[in-house]
């Protein structure tokens, strides 16, 4: 079945963890050869591998004496500047040996949040792939402080995913996949080898981290997969410690859990309204507004809002909640919170009058919104 699965793929993304490549004594540089190589096998039968390597703050903390997980942020990002460079001189050794080359791609959320900035990274990749180089993306820990809090690179290899429009995303954990239940707690749990689609019950079961230098568990690869799946790829998660994992994948061994893609996909303009451009703020819907954009496929009038939260200008995007501020939808506004508070619960035609000009009838347009509520999914 795996064969059948992924005789289609032709560009994958490869998500390798920390816990993968990384001990406690620092970079395993022996692991991440033998990965590396693997890769190179991978290009040999023609496939595109865009590769999102954790691990840089794991390389760089023994050159500072810090055992165990950096605890301040700047030991993270010192840590972090020095590891990179180890990763990827890493990498390239390896590559090289094949006679293959890789090139470094450090990201934050603000280049894929800005429109402009996303479509470069784009180009940049797909010109990299064209010229046979195999970017190396990671997060750029160094300078940006909410992305070593908060960020994961699981979640960025699902947006990469969505970026360069791969087939396939292949996230190289340190356990198997995920279980029925926790298995260092309980020696009898199985391993779920299919999961058709992500919901709030599969996210239940995923666990919090446990290791010393990640900063995902199961979860965060729970969410990645959703998302791939709404851009329309299937993730395996694998264990990345298993000697030639890779081969055997695409030997089509039923090895890791595999998350189906959904049935329809979003297209790439609401992949980055929904993952990648961060919402500024919120808009508080009645329910004849919420039933409009979600059982009636309709766009966003001003006659449906109720109130606002947070700040943002004309362009910006904005979480739609209910009244009690559950997210339902998010979107790109065409009104700045100034002009929103003005027409909010008014009629279209009276905007002009309101204003003294309209942009359009719509607050948010069908075409620039994407539901975010449980079981709803459109393209």
């Amino acid at each position: 079945m795996r064969n059948k699965l992924f005789s289609h793929v032709k560009r994958v993304v490869i998500k390798i963890g920390s816990g993968v490549i990384s001990t406690d004594a620092g970079l395993d540089r022996d692991r991440l050869a033998a990965i590396a190589e693997d890769i190179c096998g991978l290009l040999n039968k023609g496939l595109e591998v865009i590769l999102v390597s954790s691990g840089a703050v794991a390389a760089g903390k023994g050159q500072l004496g810090i055992t165990g997980r950096p605890q301040t942020i700047p030991q993270k990002q010192a840590a972090a500047a020095i590891g990179q460079t180890r990763i990827i001189r890493g990498y390239k050794e390896t590559f090289m040996a094949h006679d293959y080359n890789v090139a470094q791609v450090l990201l934050t959320r603000d280049d894929l949040s800005n429109r402009r900035r996303y479509l470069n990274a784009r180009n940049t990749m797909s010109t990299l792939l064209e010229y046979g180089v195999t970017p190396i993306v990671n997060e750029n820990d160094t300078v940006v402080v909410e992305e070593i809090r908060f960020g994961d690179n699981d979640n960025l290899s699902a947006l990469v995913t969505g970026l360069v429009e791969a087939d396939l995303l292949i996230i190289l954990s340190d356990v198997d996949g995920l279980y029925d239940s926790n298995p260092f707690d309980n020696p009898q749990a199985e391993l779920i080898p299919v999961v058709e689609r992500v919901t709030a019950a599969i996210e239940a079961m995923g666990s919090s981290p446990t290791g010393t230098l990640g900063t995902g568990g199961m979860l965060t690869k729970l969410k990645a997969a959703k998302k791939a799946a709404l851009s329309g790829v299937g993730t395996l998660v694998v264990n990345g410690r298993r000697t030639h994992v890779l081969q055997q994948v695409f030997a089509g061994e039923e090895i890791g859990t595999y998350f189906l893609p959904a049935r329809s996909k979003l297209t790439a303009k609401k992949q980055w309204i929904a993952f990648s451009k961060k919402p500024r703020g919120k808009l508080l819907i009645d329910e004849g507004g919420q039933q409009a954009v979600i059982k009636r496929g309709k766009s966003l009038l001003p006659a449906g809002i109720c109130g606002v939260d947070g700040g943002f200008e004309r362009g910006d995007a904005v979480r739609l909640c209910d009244l009690d501020g559950k997210e339902f939808a998010r979107g790109v506004v065409s009104y700045s919170l100034t002009e929103t508070l003005k027409i909010m619960g008014k009629q279209c035609a009276e905007i002009e009058a309101l204003l003294g000009y309209k942009y359009r009838d719509e607050v948010v347009d069908r075409d620039d919104l994407v539901l975010t509520v449980e079981g709803e999914e459109e393209t």
